[in-house]
């Protein structure tokens, strides 16, 4: 019997614009017109687990404001049960203000609002009593760590696989991870995970072009074309949410590594095909 994918973590409103150079201290700079996107490691990966097939629910909050609601609205149309998405009277939605300059490098300063919600012990309660065991729980550190906190220990005590994307990265202590079923990294989380001396269970390392490994399995990248690489932000969100889909296909039956790291590289490989 095949599982959802829960996915308990942020949603974003992106503002982007585009400058010459980045200013220095003090300067006033005219960028482009502004872009709003829809982003946050939480929600976008809620957006690739569904484009994958998965059933998805997102867990979190945006703020009772237009641009909360409008997210809620996108989740929605995209096939994704959003009814633990709440709307949160006293923050505002999150905000990420972006400026990237001419030469692709960008700065980003988060606005957390509702991602930092007060409400998230009663949201997280509803989230873990309609979990199964036949569900993956996908989760990022762009939430308060004692959420992260409460739902990874919620989430193991009621039989659901739990993987945590450790990005941006934070320690966590052991024996939370010691309850996660798998962590995700890139090569530089990977690094800073083994600095701070924490050893999860299992974890599932990507390499970008290089390709992807899990514990002892490993599968090599797949081929795009330099010229058809057109930006390669969000695919590690592609991967995870990917990955995380070929696990809830498995139910609580036997998991296959492979199958769900060359599902991850195709969404990967596929989200740097365009913007």
């Amino acid at each position: 019997m095949s599982g959802r994918v829960v996915v308990i973590g942020s949603l974003n409103i992106d503002l982007v614009t585009q400058v010459e150079r980045h200013p220095r201290p003090g300067e006033t700079l005219t960028g482009t017109d502004l872009v709003r996107l829809a982003g946050g490691k939480g929600a976008n990966q809620a957006v690739a687990a569904a484009d994958a097939g998965a059933s998805v629910t997102m867990v979190g909050h945006v703020g009772d404001d237009e641009g909360g609601r409008a997210y809620r609205q996108r989740l929605a149309d995209l096939g994704i049960d959003v009814d633990l998405v709440a709307l949160d009277p006293q923050r505002p939605t999150g905000t990420a203000l972006i400026v990237v300059d001419e030469a692709g490098e960008n700065s980003i300063v988060i606005a957390p609002g509702a991602n930092a919600s007060a409400l998230w012990p009663r949201t997280l309660e509803a989230a873990v009593g309609s979990l199964t065991a036949h569900d993956v729980v996908l989760l990022q550190q762009e939430i308060p760590a004692e959420a992260n906190t409460a739902a990874i220990r919620g989430a193991h005590a009621a039989g659901a696989r739990v993987l945590i994307n450790l990005a941006p990265f934070a320690e966590l202590p052991q024996d939370v991870l010691d309850l996660v079923d798998a962590v995700i990294v890139n090569e530089h989380e990977a690094r800073q995970l083994a600095d701070a001396g924490l050893t999860p269970p299992s974890t599932v390392t990507t390499h970008g072009a290089a390709g992807a490994g899990w514990d002892d399995e490993r599968r090599e990248g797949l081929r795009v074309p330099a010229d058809r690489v057109v930006d390669t932000t969000g695919a590690g969100d592609a991967f995870c949410g990917a990955l995380c889909a070929a696990l809830a296909a498995a139910g609580s039956g036997e998991i296959d590594k492979g199958a769900a790291l060359d599902a991850g590289q195709q969404a990967g490989a596929t989200a740097v095909q365009h913007a």
